[in-house]
């Protein structure tokens, strides 16, 4: 056949991308092993039930047609309400369109400010698909790590000194996943800062806005950056709604009327009735106060359970659902610390370097799971560690 195109061909890397605990640890379970699922970012609860029955109503009324391609208006009002909520700052439909999840505003984010050639700089550890999403619109990227001593704060200068002639943007998750860290007003500030001088955009990830412990903050209220800064959410991790696929861009009026154009050549325009369940679940809060108190409760248990364990430091971990813990005192090769620990505790987690250099020596523990379990996990841990060093001591 003929060739694919060297785009397409190029947004996923051949070889290994560290997800292979997982895959394993999820084969061995489904074949009926007793072994605790902390490798992936799912919630383990269904979504709330009122949104269920607002699209089980938007299905029997007959709502099973195309919709806008900004989404619909009710839709688009409701998301704005909410980033005015989320980022401090006066929103209006106008500046926000729809799409069918994060991934897809993101990738909206990155199509729109970036031509092939051009170049951004990534803050490290970032999500999964990030370097895909830059090498589908064939751009040029560079990463800048975080360090684990600072709790994975953004260094500013560091990203100055990634700046090349031809960059355009920056793109920053907070609450971050794979870390859990929140990044502070004095690290935002000092790149909302940058970015002003240097007339760069900003793309600013913020699906897990609801669950950062504090007030958010959005690199969007501050000085100077309403009109370059692009904010990600989503409703996946704030609402209990992973499998729904809704998301949204805020931006700029102008840059968001020329977004749109996108939705008409990917995906023309969202699911009527799973639309009209997200406006309820957007209008009334549906779940939100109660996944943010689950995941902050979850979170303290799995660290006081892993509290006394001196080889084992917590880095980040302020918000989302991921806990960062350091290995480094027990093994420093992340990968082969996590395998062991699969084999040896039936415990699946994920080696952090599968984030970024900046996350090599830790493991990324996911949430995503009942407080009981997370004792019991932390305990796991603890034991294997102590173990571990006996052996190799």
């Amino acid at each position: 056949m003929p060739n694919a195109s060297s785009r397409i061909r190029g947004i996923l890397p051949s070889g290994k991308d560290g997800w292979e605990v997982h895959f394993t640890a999820h084969a061995r379970k489904e074949a009926g092993e007793d072994i605790i699922m902390l490798s992936v970012g799912d919630h383990d609860f269904p979504t709330p039930a009122e949104t269920v029955e607002a699209c089980v109503t938007a299905l029997r009324e007959g709502h099973h047609h195309y919709t806008e391609l900004a989404g619909l208006p009710r839709l688009r009002a409701a998301m704005a309400k909410i980033s005015t909520r989320a980022t401090g700052v006066a929103t209006g439909p106008e500046d926000v369109v729809a799409t069918p999840g994060g991934q897809a505003a993101l990738y909206a984010a990155v199509q729109g400010v970036l031509d092939p050639g051009d170049h951004a700089v990534v803050v490290a550890p970032y999500y999964a698909t990030y370097p895909g999403t830059f090498r589908a619109a064939g751009a040029d990227f560079s990463v800048v790590e975080t360090e684990a001593r600072n709790g994975f704060q953004p260094d500013a200068e560091a990203v100055r000194a990634a700046l090349r002639a031809n960059t355009r943007a920056v793109l920053i998750n907070s609450p971050n996943n794979p870390t859990g860290a929140v990044y502070t007003r004095r690290s935002l500030e000092a790149l909302a800062a940058l970015c002003v001088e240097r007339d760069l955009w900003l793309l600013s990830d913020e699906v897990y806005w609801t669950l950062g412990g504090e007030a958010h903050l959005s690199p969007r209220a501050l000085p100077g950056m309403v009109e370059r800064t692009l904010v990600i959410n989503s409703m996946s991790k704030s609402h209990g709604m992973t499998g729904w696929r809704l998301g949204w861009l805020t931006g700029p009026a102008s840059f968001i009327a020329l977004a749109i154009g996108l939705n008409l050549v990917t995906t023309y325009g969202l699911t009527d009735f799973v639309s009209r369940a997200a406006i309820e679940a957007l209008e009334n809060d549906y779940g939100v106060a109660e996944i943010a108190a689950r995941y902050a409760a979850r979170r303290t248990a799995f660290l006081d359970a892993l509290r006394g364990q001196n080889d084992l430091v917590v880095r980040g971990s302020e918000g989302g659902i991921y806990a960062m813990v350091d290995i480094r005192a027990v093994e420093a090769h992340c990968e082969k610390f996590a395998w062991a620990l699969l084999d040896a505790e039936k415990v699946a987690v994920m080696p952090g370097a599968s984030f970024g250099d900046a996350a090599k020596g830790h493991i990324r523990i996911s949430l995503c799971q009942p407080e009981p379990v997370l004792r019991e996990a932390a305990a796991r841990l603890r034991r294997f560690a102590s173990e571990y060093k006996k052996k190799v001591a």
